[in-house]
């Protein structure tokens, strides 16, 4: 099986723990705690006819204090970058993060997903801002860790973009 690492990119609070964890272990609290560094989980899905053990960097929100060490980036297959749709604020954040991962990685293949779809009427993040990410190239999926809403789709996605980015026979797990 293939080893990928993925780190999840996001400014502080938008999500980022609750949909690696509803992912690996299908499980949601709404009981906030910050992550401090980076925590590492795995889950292994297939994508396509291959099968992929995805290393999840959950990495640390990024604020006006602090900001996401380049070194945790690094030996990255992909990522994702996670936008709060209820804080306009997080959308600013995420542009400057995926700068920074592509001055540090590279042009690998990321998602980015605005969680908490089940509170839409409350989101700050337009439809015309959304379509400004699209026309910069971005794949933009909408989820909601909290109901498990794209939270399949947004890891296969990725997974399935780095699978289709790097021919098999340079694969090694």
């Amino acid at each position: 099986m293939i080893q990928k690492k993925i780190c999840m990119l996001g400014g502080f609070a938008v999500g980022k723990t609750s949909l690696v964890r509803r992912f690996v272990s299908n499980v949601f609290s709404d009981h906030y705690q910050t992550t401090i560094g980076v925590t590492v989980e795995k889950k292994s899905v297939m994508a396509g006819e291959q099968g992929v053990l995805l290393m999840l960097w959950d990495l640390y929100g990024e604020d006006e204090f602090q900001h996401v060490r380049e070194s945790y980036l690094r030996g990255s297959s992909g990522y994702i970058v996670v936008m709060d749709g209820t804080r306009r604020a997080t959308l600013e954040t995420a542009l400057a993060l995926q700068e920074t991962a592509v001055k540090t990685m590279g042009p690998v293949p990321f998602v980015s997903i605005i969680n908490k779809v089940d509170v839409r009427s409350q989101w700050e993040i337009d439809e015309r801002e959304i379509e400004q990410l699209r026309a910069r190239g971005w794949t933009v999926l909408f989820g909601s860790a909290k109901l498990g809403q794209g939270v399949e789709e947004l890891f296969l996605s990725v997974a399935t973009q780095i699978m289709q980015a790097v021919p098999l026979s340079s694969e090694r797990a």
